[in-house]
């Protein structure tokens, strides 16, 4: 489907792509991964002709049609259902021809053409798409103009998809999709009948819906057989292998310049030399393989210490003005809460963690917040507060006046920005380097706190895992809005959800709620056994908690238990660390040593203990 020949392009000089070639069977389903900035979104445009090559070719199969998300979303008085079916090009040409034909033998052709591209289904088809997607029958019937941009683009993805290209391009799809949306795509993909290349950081989309993944990383293209999982379990042994050969090879050079260097002077043995000299030319050790693991993120810690619990609601409303989104939430938020907040955009997902964090009032009921709670609140409108003329150390130098250059910089090496970034005005960083400058920003001073609405849309699948680590190391709490289910099961052990015009918990896990979509979906166009599926999901999804919990209680006990000996262990050391306890009595210094030994045999029992609960757990999971 898709032929690249030692593609050669640059930007500004600066290399994208050298001499990278590339087969895309016809029917491939495959996923596009690499480093944010290496230029796969301009591969797209590359192919699609919005550009040109310095060398090289791109070239797709004869008369395949390519399609991708439109850049302009729509906005008029077409209504959402209208413009899906303005898509399918040669349908609305066929049909404008139909009303002014007059030759019996082309309306003919007109028609026989109609039913052959099954034109009288397209309606249905297209309001399929358009509810997978979330627009319910009234949403498909208003006009686009009425709706936000995220819901606007949208309208544009189920516009490509109902139109079928050949060749269908996706640029991270699922950056304005909620988690529903995000797994009808997943099944809609997996299934579809062309070719599908698909840019995406989404963990769980490229091991459900692609079959191969191109990988783009130093300039060249790689392609795998597999989903992202097979691909990173190939590509880790692919680097093992050529790193041994290579150390082989730098062995055999050295043992062989060794004998060069030792008798290259002899005349008896001057031949001999020259003769592995030129052995030596010819071994060439291959180029060292090695991941480009993201720089980390690093949260302040909280700076204080908060009571349980530290926001309480109970039956509250907001919204904005007179218009009540929420109403009837009564919930509790601890120290250590770790929650997901799930359900469809537009239930009021982003208006609550408003209310948390003060944007927007409470219209009834009680909140209560603690005095001293400090909340560090992400989300995609926060952008806006970076000052786009001022670069990162700009940013940071407002916060830390009094501080030297040196202490700066680090600062922002924390939040994992490079040198030459700390000096890049903000409106020329990428998407991601805007994304960590402000969770560096917002948790400058070590909240208690943290709520992060779609986190994850402009970071790479590297950057998302060293988003997790540093969520896992932060001992606040957290409140998560997000359609990445790694980064859910990765950091959250409670789900809420947000639908029926309130917030409550959910209770079931994460894949029975994914279950309950579906059977849910297919109930309602089957006849409403969905109420029933969803209902044992619960109850099946219950019982398994319940099975479980034994098991998860060791664990968690092993943790508390592992936490006070680490403490224990820390007041010993700074206690050794002291010089004047070698002045003291000797039985003090003894004790302590003892004290030591036993604390450190007992957290490695404890420790050993915990690895094996962990096993049992996850073996029961997956099972």
């Amino acid at each position: 489907m898709l032929t690249i020949n030692n593609l050669t392009y640059r930007i500004q000089g600066r290399p994208l792509f050298e001499d990278a070639s590339l087969v895309l069977p016809d029917g491939a389903k495959a996923g596009f991964v690499g480093k944010n900035g290496t230029g796969k979104t301009t591969l797209f445009h590359l192919i699609q002709g919005h550009i040109s090559a310095d060398s090289g070719s791109t070239e797709v199969n004869k008369k395949a049609r390519i399609g991708a998300v439109a850049q302009e979303a729509p906005a008029g008085e077409e209504t959402v259902l209208e413009v899906v079916l303005a898509a399918d090009k040669e349908r609305t040409a066929l049909l404008a021809e139909a009303e002014t034909a007059t030759d019996p033998h082309r309306i003919g052709e007109i028609h026989m053409r109609l039913a052959d591209i099954d034109a009288h289904s397209a309606e249905a088809r297209a309001s399929s798409i358009l509810k997978g997607l979330g627009f319910e029958q009234d949403r498909q019937n208003a006009p686009t103009r009425q709706l936000s941009g995220g819901w606007r683009m949208r309208v544009a993805l189920a516009a490509v998809l109902f139109s079928q290209p050949d060749l269908l391009l996706l640029d991270e799809p699922t950056n304005y999709l909620d988690l529903e949306g995000t797994l009808w795509l997943e099944k809609y993909l997996a299934t579809y009948p062309y070719t599908v290349f698909l840019i995406s950081h989404d963990r769980d989309l490229l091991n459900k819906a692609v079959n191969s993944i191109v990988h783009l990383e130093h300039r060249k293209l790689t392609f795998y057989k597999g989903n992202y999982d097979t691909f990173e379990e190939t590509r880790r042994m692919q680097m093992e292998l050529n790193n041994k050969s290579r150390e082989k090879t730098l062995d055999q050079i050295a043992h062989l310049q060794k004998f060069v260097d030792r008798f290259k002077a002899k005349a008896t043995k001057a031949k001999q030399a020259q003769a592995r000299v030129k052995m030596i030319e010819k071994l060439k050790p291959p180029e060292a393989m090695f991941d480009e693991h993201a720089a980390p993120f690093q949260f302040q810690q909280p700076k204080v210490d908060l009571p349980t619990p530290m926001i309480t609601l109970d039956k509250v409303s907001t919204g904005y003005g007179d218009t009540v989104i929420l109403k009837n939430i009564t919930q509790r938020i601890d120290p250590d809460a770790r929650i997901a907040l799930i359900g469809v955009n537009g239930n009021g997902k982003s208006t609550f963690a408003k209310l948390l964090a003060g944007d927007i009032p409470v219209l009834d009921g009680q909140l209560k917040i603690n005095k001293k709670l400090d909340i560090a609140h992400f989300a995609q409108h926060q952008m806006d507060k970076l000052k786009p003329e001022q670069t990162p150390l700009e940013h940071v130098t407002a916060l830390m006046p009094l501080d030297n250059e040196a202490k700066r910089r680090s600062r922002l090496a924390q939040m994992g920005l490079t040198t030459s970034r700390m000096d890049t005005k903000a409106k020329n960083l990428s998407g991601g380097e805007r994304a960590r400058l402000l969770m560096g920003l917002i948790t400058f001073s070590g909240p208690s706190m943290m709520i992060l609405d779609e986190p994850t849309n402009h970071l790479d699948i590297d950057s998302r895992d060293a988003l997790v680590y540093a969520l896992n190391d932060y001992q606040g709490a957290v409140l998560i809005i997000s359609h990445d289910r790694h980064l859910i099961e990765a950091t959250c052990d409670t789900l809420w959800i947000a639908e029926n015009g309130t917030i409550r918990e959910l209770d079931e896990d994460l894949d029975s709620y994914q279950r309950s979509i579906t059977s849910n979906k297919e109930g309602k166009s089957g006849g409403g056994s969905g109420v029933n599926d969803r209902k044992q999901s619960r109850q099946e999804a219950a019982a398994r908690r319940a099975e479980l919990a034994p098991l998860k209680k060791k664990i968690t006990d092993a943790e508390n238990k592992m936490k006070r000996l680490r403490t224990e262990i820390d007041k010993i050391e700074a206690q050794l660390a002291d010089p004047k306890v070698y002045d003291g009595p000797p039985d003090k210094l003894i004790a302590l040593g003892k004290d030591k030994a036993r604390f450190s045999t007992d957290l490695e029992a404890l420790e050993e203990s915990w690895l094996e609960f962990s096993a049992e757990l996850e073996d029961a999971e997956r099972a």
